[in-house]
């Protein structure tokens, strides 16, 4: 099976711990591993002929230090950013000029996973799913923890054999009451956004769907000057939109799996990723914290000691270039903190 891992975000949500030139999957964050390391590590078993790693030009070179024994021609890169829909399409016609065809895994490079043997198991059956049959695609959906409503669900339908679904629906970032009702129902399941598909029947859905598209990223994959030169101006297309939500039921498996994945996209879910529990802080560098709970307290600069009193429920970063304080209510309002640096002067610093 080839697996492909997307490793090209930018990460803004981590700010100031994430910037521009490193994003969050290749900082150093769990026991000093990136969590691009970890990426690789859980699928490591399966080999490394058949493993990619889609990145964007200005990492290149950050994978290839981070990932020593993988091929550096298994490392593919888009000259700019694009939504995922050009991106995945792009590698899939790599894949294809190299003559590979079979299951495909789409993995990322910025998720944490407790269960990895779970998830190997997991992409072991999702493989055997779409062997036997080519036009399937395998989801996998994790046992959610809680009501998260900053994530996307899927509803579970009926059970074709033992373990695996039909696919009934998506839902993205319910609301807080219809997420509880979703949690509670046990029928909805965290969408971590893992499938697996057959690399042609993908390839004609894009010819089917994204017809320019496609047509013009054949023509980029054969000239990497014509690469460089108008991939920028490819539409912007999310895959799920262009892609997965135009399958028929009939296509749409999921495999229910309880990874204990967590995909710390925001500082404060980093912060419920590494404490113990609820109420617990987590510290990091020189900090001394009093009277402070449910704190994310993170300070990178040695030269600086950072003291906390009477916090609750807060997130603080020192670096040695900025310092960021926000109450995890607040966390969404990141986004728009950063375009306002960077309206305001302050773009070198993202």
């Amino acid at each position: 099976m080839i697996k492909v891992i997307f490793a090209g975000g930018v990460g803004g949500r981590l700010w100031p711990l994430s910037r521009h030139a490193t994003p969050k999957q290749f900082e150093p964050f769990f026991e000093g591993k990136s969590m691009l390391q970890l990426a690789v590590d859980r699928v490591r078993l399966f080999g490394m002929d058949d493993l990619f790693i889609s990145t964007n030009t200005s990492y290149r070179e950050l994978v290839h230090a981070q990932i020593p024994d993988l091929n550096v021609e298994h490392i593919f890169y888009e000259p700019v950013k694009r939504d995922l829909a050009a991106a995945v399409c792009l590698t899939l016609a790599r894949l294809k000029e190299r003559g590979m065809s079979g299951p495909i895994a789409v993995l990322w490079a910025d998720h944490v996973m407790q269960r990895t043997d779970d998830f190997v198991a997991a992409l072991k059956r999702a493989e055997r799913l779409v062997t036997e049959r080519p036009e399937r695609f395998v989801f996998l959906a994790e046992k959610p923890r809680f009501a998260n409503h900053n994530l996307g669900w899927m509803r579970l339908g009926a059970e074709i054999e033992p373990g695996v679904h039909a696919f009934e629906a998506w839902k993205y970032q319910p609301d807080v009451d219809t997420c509880q009702t979703m949690f509670e129902s046990g029928v909805w399941r965290w969408n971590p956004g893992y499938f697996v598909f057959d690399l042609d029947v993908a390839l004609r859905m894009y010819e089917v769907n994204l017809s320019q598209m496609y047509l013009a990223i054949w023509e980029m994959v054969r000239d990497e000057a014509l690469l460089n030169a108008r991939y920028a101006e490819l539409e912007e297309a999310h895959f799920d939109t262009a892609i997965l939500e135009r399958l028929t039921p009939e296509q749409a498996v999921v495999l229910p799996v309880d990874l204990g994945w967590s995909d710390p996209g925001t500082l404060y879910a980093m912060k419920e990723l590494l404490a113990a529990s609820e109420d617990a802080n987590v510290e990091h560098g020189r900090v001394v914290t009093h009277n402070t709970r449910d704190s994310l307290v993170y300070n990178t600069n040695d030269g600086q000691l950072v003291a906390t009193v009477g916090l609750d429920g807060m997130v603080v970063v020192n670096t040695n270039d900025s310092v960021l304080v926000c109450h995890k209510r607040a966390i969404p309002d990141i986004k728009t903190l950063l375009k306002r640096l960077e309206t305001e002067g302050f773009e070198h610093l993202l």
